[in-house]
């Protein structure tokens, strides 16, 4: 596409509103992935068997650009619950133990909104944000109540927790979020079941059984390797795991569906399957890079049947789904505010639009503060069509390393051969992967692996110029803390609201 065209198209750019759709379907099913990537068959990976994401890819409407608006596990659950970006939910980083985020208490969330309109709600597995008051469900199998690994890995006790909500279910609609643990590494937390728990429930001495679970383990040569993981025999044996992780999650995907199809819900629930963040290899989980943000996501509606098994190139965001489910039961969003008098406003849209035709949606946004209590690395980007800005607000730093990321087979081999002086078979050096600019811009049109920042090309001033007002109008829209940083503080009283440090900067 030219570069003329871009350029017009940035130049008209508009966020665009919610659709009330006219289906009257009464419930949603929303499947959630932790750390899922695109190792399906849905999404061309012919290396790995997913029978039943594939299944569900064929009943849904399958989208080719959709991204989280943050690559971290708590703040990506908020997000999708809240439909407001980190910085205006208040999730910054993770909300377990030390780390402690809590969104802010007057935020209307998802489940929030649904209960009060006479939705019925449920959570089976990972919950992972807070505070209860914020994220109240009616029925509720958590890490809160119980084990992480019963609620978000054993797929036959998932099963049967899925059959105990719908089984108890009354005349109300209801909205059922399953948020499946896998394929989350586990090296850090629990190393005995391998480094992502592929060996949970296998049947093998110490490691349990899940009834309803066949494993299936894949060869390190036969992987499909993406352009950002080195090509190791330790990254390879790390995907092949994950592999077999993801093979359970698929499995429970398929009985999940099957307790739908059992209880005559099917034909008139509507099902969303995503992953919060992007997976945990280098460049992926934490950073906003495409490895970061691209998500699968498969919107399978029963009154759009002849969108089952389309491919959509519209852009969509984690963003999108709380205007989503909020259109689908038609219910509006409302006036509020967290702080002060400004009203909080949704920046994402309906997705049921595409369910009806092709839909000209090319932007998307991200935010980024924290992962861990320690990781402080804040980060704002746009994806918007072919192109990439990432603006590294805490740039001199060094990027930050997660802990389970810290110890996995792929990084310990990557910090082995660094010091070695030993080839990597990575597409960059540490250092590089450290120490980033303030300001990346990608064209991944001719940059598929982003690895060449055009932000000083003076051919792509323009872009930037226009990348840059557009990302700087939506932080002022979602009342971003970090809108003047670094080099300027916000002053709310003041005119203007930015004032400068003269930090050199």
């Amino acid at each position: 596409m030219s570069l003329r065209r871009v350029l017009l198209q940035l130049l008209l750019l508009a966020l665009p509103l919610g659709w009330a759709g006219r289906g009257r379907a009464r419930n949603v099913l929303l499947i959630v992935a932790d750390d899922g990537g695109f190792e399906s068959g849905a999404y061309n990976n012919s290396a790995i068997s997913t029978p039943n994401l594939d299944a569900l890819a064929g009943r849904s409407l399958v989208f080719r650009n959709a991204f989280t608006s943050v690559s971290s596990c708590s703040p990506s659950r908020a997000s999708i619950l809240t439909g407001l970006p980190q910085h205006q939910n208040g999730m910054y980083g993770l909300h377990q133990d030390v780390h402690h985020f809590n969104s802010f208490d007057k935020v209307q969330s998802l489940p929030l909104l649904l209960s009060q309109a006479n939705i019925r709600t449920g959570i089976i597995g990972k919950k992972h944000v807070g505070p209860e008051t914020v994220y109240p469900f009616d029925f509720a199998y958590t890490e809160e109540n119980g084990s992480v690994l019963q609620v978000g890995r054993n797929i036959t006790r998932i099963k049967l927790l899925v059959r105990k909500f719908l089984r108890s279910q009354d005349e109300r609609p209801f909205f059922l979020y399953v948020a499946f643990h896998d394929p989350h590494r586990c090296g850090h937390s629990q190393p005995q079941y391998g480094a992502f728990c592929e060996k949970f429930g296998n049947g093998e001495s110490g490691m349990g059984r899940i009834p309803d679970w066949k494993p299936q383990p894949y060869s390190p040569e036969h992987v499909q390797l993406p352009y950002f993981v080195p090509d190791t025999p330790a990254a390879r044996t790390d995907l092949a795991a994950q592999y077999t992780t993801i093979g359970r999650m698929d499995q429970g995907v398929g009985l999940v569906l099957e307790e739908l199809r059992s209880a005559g819900l099917h034909n008139t629930t509507l099902v969303i399957y995503t992953s919060d963040n992007g997976i945990p290899f280098p460049s992926g989980r934490t950073n906003l890079y495409w490895s970061g943000m691209a998500e699968p996501m498969l919107l399978s509606s029963p009154e759009h049947t002849e969108r089952w098994g389309q491919v959509s190139q519209a852009y969509a965001s984690l963003l999108d789904l709380t205007p989503t489910v909020l259109d689908w039961f038609a219910i509006p969003y409302p006036s509020y505010s967290i702080f002060g008098t400004k009203p909080v406003q949704l920046t994402g849209k309906s997705l049921l639009p595409a369910l009806a035709s092709e839909q000209p949606w090319v932007t998307v946004f991200g935010s980024q503060s924290h992962h861990e209590v320690t990781m402080y690395y804040p980060m704002r980007a746009i994806q918007h069509q072919q192109f990439c800005l990432i603006h590294n607000l805490n740039f001199r730093m060094p990027f930050p390393i997660d802990q389970d990321f810290y110890v996995s087979p792929t990084f310990q081999d990557l910090l082995r051969r660094t010091r070695a002086q030993q080839p990597t078979h990575w597409n960059k050096t540490l250092h590089q992967y450290y120490y980033r600019d303030r300001w990346e811009l990608f064209d991944r049109s001719s940059d598929p692996t982003e690895s060449r920042n055009l932000a000083s090309d003076s051919q792509y001033a323009e872009v930037l110029a226009l990348l840059r007002a557009h990302l700087l109008k939506w932080q002022w829209d979602t009342n971003d803390p970090w809108v003047c940083a670094p080099d300027g503080v916000l002053e709310e009283k003041l005119s203007p609201q930015c004032q400068p440090l003269y930090n050199e900067l």
